[in-house]
Formats: C-alpha cells, sequence, structure tokens
C-alpha cells in the first residue's frame, strides 16, 4: 500500500546540532557523510539529509528509535536527484514489505523539507 512521509525542519536546529561533534557521525551512514563532506557540511544540506531520515521513518510508519538514522541514506545521483541507500534493519523491514522509494528535497535560507513515497515494487 502507498504511503507518505514529510518533514520540515528549521536550519538554525540543525546548526546547533552540528556544534556537537558526535551529531554528524552517529546520524549520517558512512557515503553520507562522505558527500556531506565534500560539501564542506553545509547546514542546508545537512538538514536535508535529516529530514530524508525523518520522512522516510514516517512513509513506513516507523518512530525515531526504532531504526538507526545511520541505515537510513540520502544520497545524490550524478544528475543531483536525491534517492535512499538503505542497509541494515531499515533494508531489511522495507525487503520484507516490497517497498520501494521516491524522494524529492527542497530548502529554502531557513528551512529543510523532504518527501518519500513508498510504493510496492
Amino acid at each position: 500500500m502507498p504511503s507518505v512521509g514529510i518533514d520540515l525542519i528549521e536550519i538554525d536546529r540543525i546548526k546547533n546540532s552540528m556544534k556537537r561533534g558526535s551529531f554528524l557521525k552517529r546520524i549520517f551512514g558512512k557515503n553520507e557523510y562522505t558527500e556531506l563532506e565534500k560539501r564542506n557540511f553545509l547546514p542546508q544540506s545537512v538538514a536535508v539529509n535529516f529530514c530524508a531520515k525523518e520522512a522516510f521513518l514516517k512513509a513506513i510508519g516507523k518512530g525515531l528509535g526504532e531504526i538507526d538514522l545511520a541505515e537510513i541514506e540520502l544520497l545524490r545521483k550524478k544528475s543531483g536527484q536525491p534517492y535512499l541507500k538503505l542497509s541494515g534493519k531499515a533494508l531489511n523491514l522495507t525487503e520484507k514489505q516490497n517497498l520501494q522509494f521516491s524522494v524529492n528535497a527542497t530548502h529554502t535560507e531557513k528551512y529543510a523539507s523532504v518527501v518519500v513515497f513508498a510504493y510496492n515494487k
């Protein structure tokens, strides 16, 4: 059954979280961290990636703490199109449900937002 998850966050909230050294390493997967590092951890990009995790969880009906956030990575194709790369429990859960995802992300100076659409393969 198709499902949609959406998240919106104030970029200043992410800027504050980024002051804690452990935040980036704890929240982001290896590939995602590398992509963000190439963008010098721009707060807008970090906020979009964080939003993707929350939007994904909403799309599959799970809450924070049920899946390690680093298992949900928002990556980009060469064209810039965002996509999700899942691992661990996130991947196992969605494979059992035969789900695939479409992602759309945007930000302004103050806000970041992501929509994740989950649907059957």
